[in-house]
């Protein structure tokens, strides 16, 4: 759901703030050089198995600012915490350098789906590497930018010809395909950078325009988040990240996994508020 109000958002961030940074053992900020974005090896990732029990599952797909090592650290790495795994699993499948396009074309997507039964949950966040070009000079991975049906082919190294859709398509076909299987899907905008003002105003948009197209609920976390690190300001902001602005640390991680479930509380009635955690109760909605 997008947020309806200025206002409100800069209450929700102070109640976030309040809860997220007063405690102790935040980590500094890193500094590591230039944000390379690497295309994570995927046989270098051992990905979390679903357990095996008759729990819901939440999922959550996506890149490097979901799931990522130490010093960098991604959201859905810190994003159990909030729940109760008595009542629900919670398993990060997301992967570093991926985007809407390569999720899918490494045939990542199809892996996951199989692993969903119906009830399960999934949080999909797309953004950071669909902005470049869609050929060599991005690896293969930018998508076209809009929400329309328009199309361009790329010859790959292997040769074959690979037909690149927009990202509000991608996105829209995450939808889709979940709800065939009877999975709750979560559209999600992208985390934004420590540079946050007026980050990915189009990613937003086309994320939005999808989730509204599949009839899937959609959570502006670019928006809650940036609201978030506005009232803390630039030299605070500095110290969430591991990177020159892409990548969070631990403490970042840790605010920023409070902004996507302020995101989810904030949607209307929605069953995932019933496995919250004592600290996931305790997270004030987005509005």
């Amino acid at each position: 759901m997008l947020p309806r109000s200025h206002h409100r958002l800069h209450r929700l961030a102070s109640l976030l703030l309040l809860g997220a940074l007063a405690g102790p053992g935040a980590l500094r900020a890193q500094s590591s050089g230039e944000d390379v974005r690497p295309v994570v090896d995927a046989s270098s990732v051992k990905d979390r198995a679903v357990p095996a029990n008759h729990r819901p599952t939440l999922f959550i797909v996506g890149d490097s600012t979901a799931r990522n090592e130490l010093p960098q650290r991604g959201w859905g790495d810190e994003f159990a915490a909030f729940f109760d795994l008595t009542k629900i699993n919670v398993v990060n499948l997301a992967i570093g350098g991926r985007s809407s396009r390569t999720f899918r074309t490494e045939g990542r997507w199809d892996s996951v789906l199989a692993e969903t039964k119906p009830g399960d949950f999934m949080i999909v966040q797309f953004g950071h590497n669909d902005v470049g070009p869609v050929d060599e000079r991005s690896r293969f991975r930018g998508s076209l930018k809009g929400m329309g049906s328009e199309t361009r082919d790329v010859v790959r190294p292997d040769g074959k010809t690979e037909t690149v859709h927009t990202f509000g398509w991608y996105m829209t076909k995450y939808a889709t395909d979940a709800k065939a299987k009877g999975v709750n899907i979560v559209i999600a905008s992208p985390i934004p950078h420590k540079k946050w003002q007026d980050d990915f105003a189009g990613y937003r948009k086309w994320g939005a325009a999808a989730a509204a197209d599949a009839g899937v609920p959609f959570i502006d976390v670019t928006a809650i988040t940036s609201v978030v690190y506005a009232k803390l300001g630039p030299t605070r902001v500095e110290k969430l990240f591991a990177d020159k602005g892409t990548h969070t640390n631990l403490e970042g991680a840790q605010l920023n996994a409070q902004s996507v479930v302020a995101g989810l509380k904030g949607l209307p009635a929605h069953p995932l508020d019933i496995y919250l955690s004592p600290k996931g109760k305790a997270v004030p909605a987005a509005s």
